[in-house]
């Protein structure tokens, strides 16, 4: 009698774990700063020279800036296209962020988008917003996840000049732009103290820039429509209509530049930055979506049953702007 042997298939994929385990660098990071900043504040409020005040105020408005229009609107969905000089401006402004790389970040970022609102996205909004905007920082992705986020295409950041050299000298970057020349100001300029340079040029800044960075993951959970509400989640109708609960929106046509991180639609000041750079003729090509496209799109969903998503993947295809709308200009 033969005995046989069962060899594994090696084409056989291995499950990969799912848990996600503590990062505890991050963890004892994410403290201090926290606790530090307290302090940063109170010396804010009591002990700076109003050029400190200013500067913070500066530095917190470059590096958002950086991150909404560069890293978030330009680099991650391509919502219009920027002439070298404004896209090496973002890039140094995202490095005052001190969150990454901006190649770094895009890529968690359409990881997070490619699978929204799942047990894989590590933002999970299901739970809750303590959870997507702090507790997830403190933790490493799974080495499930982390297979899943490599399968990301990033051809495009790869063919871009200055994401790649923002890349390869980030950490050099991080020491000049984030920390050596912000915090010798304050001393070497207008003589203001140690502690007010270290703790609300350094730390109290980290933790405004940090949480306003988190927040373009997070702030679903802030300004979207919860399960159960009258027009829920999963009917996306209300949102392109009015343009309101603008999380769903983005989440359904993320390259529209008009879409603002913090619970706006065509307002507010990043929407405004990137118009400016197009009236200049430095941003081109912005990419939004008409009134009369979405009517297109709501009109075949109606006809033929089709997805929404289809629908107005075709209506889009046959928006057109003249040459010489401002959009397009440059």
């Amino acid at each position: 009698m033969t005995e046989v042997t069962e060899k594994a298939d090696p084409a056989q994929e291995i499950e990969l774990s799912k848990k996600r385990e503590a990062n505890w660098p991050a963890v004892l990071i994410l403290i201090h700063v926290h606790l530090l900043s307290l302090y940063g504040l109170w010396l804010l409020l009591y002990d700076v020279k109003w050029f400190t005040v200013f500067l913070l105020i500066s530095l917190c408005f470059m590096a958002t800036l950086g991150m909404t229009t560069g890293a978030h609107r330009l680099w991650a969905h391509r919502s219009y296209k920027a002439h070298i000089s404004l896209r090496i401006m973002l890039m140094l402004f995202q490095t005052l962020a001190g969150v990454g790389s901006i190649y770094d970040w895009v890529q968690q970022h359409r990881f997070h988008h490619a699978h929204f609102a799942t047990s894989n996205d590590p933002y999970d909004n299901n739970k809750g917003f303590l959870y997507a905007q702090i507790i997830t920082r403190m933790r490493k992705l799974s080495p499930h996840q982390e297979k899943l986020k490599q399968s990301i295409d990033m051809s495009d950041l790869e063919n871009d000049s200055v994401v790649m050299f923002q890349k390869k000298i980030y950490w050099l970057l991080y020491i000049i732009l984030f920390l050596l020349l912000p915090l010798n100001a304050p001393l070497e300029y207008w003589d203001d103290s140690v502690l007010s340079a270290v703790f609300v040029i350094g730390f109290l800044r980290y933790f405004i820039v940090l949480h306003a960075a988190w927040l373009i993951e997070s702030a679903i959970c802030v300004w979207g429509l919860k399960p159960g509400q009258k027009s829920p989640p999963d009917s996306n109708s209300v949102f392109i209509i009015s343009m309101s609960f603008w999380p769903q929106y983005h989440y359904l046509i993320p390259y529209d530049y008009k879409s603002g991180e913090y619970g706006t639609y065509d307002s507010g000041c990043s929407s405004a930055f990137i118009r400016v750079w197009a009236a200049l003729g430095l941003a081109t090509d912005l990419r939004t979506v008409e009134s009369k496209t979405i009517q297109r799109a709501l009109a075949n969903v109606a006809k033929t049953k089709r997805s929404l998503q289809t629908c107005l993947e075709e209506a889009l295809k046959e928006q057109c702007l003249p040459d010489q709308h401002y959009l397009r200009r440059g």
